[in-house]
């Protein structure tokens, strides 16, 4: 199908990833979650959205 590559670094991609996935955890921060694991979810958020980046998957 139709790939439109239109040239986004992977900061570009990241960031939204990053800023959805840490007001998620955030909210979660605030209902007891501990820090470490509101931080490797974000991360993890952020790699998965890269890596699909990488290889056209979205």
């Amino acid at each position: 199908m139709y790939k439109n590559r239109l040239g986004h670094s992977l900061f570009d991609v990241a960031m939204p990833a990053i800023l959805g996935a840490g007001v998620v955890t955030s909210f979660a921060m605030s209902q007891g979650q501990h820090p470490a694991i509101a931080i490797a979810i974000t991360a993890i958020s952020a790699i998965f959205a890269v890596i699909c980046h990488r290889f056209d998957l979205i």
